[in-house]
């Protein structure tokens, strides 16, 4: 309870201390250092009454230490005391996250950063929680945030929003990045887990802070509604071995109805009132998946549709991928393998473990088992996932 509560309030006290000092490293650095403070000192003492107020003073004063600290290093004749501004209101009204999530995923720093420094700045996560999971060192995250801090400030960004012709750009960054924590959260590229559910809940938990702030954004209500329907399979998704149980084998009893709801009503409003955009179109997919009470029952007709269009307006190699196993439901396994075999010229596909898998189960589908287990087991030897690892090989051993 107290970790969301401190995940809450951190962008809101990020974005007070920046707006009133304008140093984001700096501002960084002291904000964790008084969520830090607040995680040893108020289960003993309580939470204050006014915890947001709390921790925009500790952090002020400790972002004044900081300054002062380099300050001296730089003149040491003067007293850096007298220098310092004074403290934020420790109470502002403005709230800063749509600022700060901006300034976070600014095009000046690489993806990887993008998505360290939201989770750092935005979803109040250390430096260490972040690490561990995205199963990367400690230091290779620290060194991250510190260069894109670095990068902010030597771009000269400044904490206000963009002007109004970037921030359509901008705010598709934002999207993008939200979109990579919650992929990697909901099926995980490597390791010992399927799941990181911290990171795909952090996604959902930032992606409904942003629709709070931008409701009118179909975009950003289609982003949410994806994610919530999507993530309502998630207690089907493994067996309780760890291990993978694919989409057409779930029990839909175990999905999480109140979830898939909620992002069917979201992406039915979104869609009858806004622009259509991708995320629009594959909130929709995941929404013809969810409404089918078996597996069976599955509307493959819309769903090829809605690829053609998402093909159309957002094409890449998952888009395509997906477009040919809904083709295969459609019209035949056969031809979905032409159109893999066509597909897969595509350098972007290149030794991706999801080519051969898909054309394992289109082989089996058409009888060929010999040739279908020769593919499992090639999948398996290119992910990194061992859970995928684990189920391409039990595909392979049951033919």
């Amino acid at each position: 309870m107290l970790d969301g509560l401190l995940r809450e309030l951190a962008p809101q006290v990020l974005g007070a201390v920046v707006r009133r000092y304008g140093d984001f490293d700096l501002c960084e650095d002291a904000v964790q250092e008084a969520l830090l403070a607040a995680a040893v000192q108020w289960p003993d003492e309580g939470v204050p009454a006014n915890p947001k107020g709390w921790l925009i003073t500790v952090a002020a004063r400790r972002r004044i230490e900081l300054w002062r600290s380099e300050s001296a290093r730089r003149r040491r004749e003067e007293s850096a005391a007298a220098l310092a501004p004074p403290e934020p209101d420790p109470s502002p009204t403005v709230d800063d996250t749509l600022t700060l999530l901006l300034l976070c995923c600014h095009p000046a720093l690489t993806t990887v950063s993008q998505v360290a420094l939201t989770l750092r700045a935005v979803g109040g996560l250390t430096t260490a929680e972040i690490a561990r999971a995205l199963l990367v060192p400690e230091p290779t995250v620290a060194q991250r945030i510190s260069r894109a801090k670095q990068r902010i400030k030597s771009s000269g960004a400044e904490f206000t929003l963009p002007p109004e012709d970037e921030q359509a750009e901008r705010l598709a960054a934002v999207l993008h990045v939200l979109y990579l924590i919650f992929n990697e959260g909901y099926t995980a590229s490597s390791g010992g887990t399927l799941h990181r559910v911290e990171l795909s809940s952090e996604a959902i938990r930032l992606t409904r802070q942003l629709h709070d702030r931008l409701p009118g954004d179909g975009e950003v209500a289609a982003l949410l509604a994806l994610m919530l329907l999507t993530d309502a399979r998630r207690p089907a998704r493994t067996r309780p071995d760890g291990g993978l149980v694919p989409l057409a084998e779930q029990d839909r009893g175990e999905w999480d109805a109140e979830a898939i709801a909620e992002g069917v009503q979201l992406i039915t409003k979104t869609l009858a009132a806004a622009p259509l955009g991708p995320y629009q179109v594959q909130a929709a997919i995941a929404a013809v998946h969810d409404e089918a009470p078996r597996a069976e029952d599955t509307d493959w007709r819309q769903i090829l549709a809605l690829y053609d269009l998402l093909d159309g307006i957002a094409p890449g190699p998952m888009v395509t991928l997906n477009r040919i196993v809904a083709v295969a439901m459609v019209h035949g396994p056969q031809a979905g393998l032409e159109g893999l075999a066509k597909a897969e010229t595509d350098p972007a596909l290149a030794g991706h473990h999801r080519v051969p898998a898909v054309r394992a189960h289109l082989l089996d589908l058409v009888g060929d088992r010999e040739a279908a287990r020769t593919q499992y087991e090639l999948a398996a030897r290119r992910t990194l996932s061992l859970p995928e690892q684990r189920y391409l090989e039990s595909r392979a051993a049951r033919l």
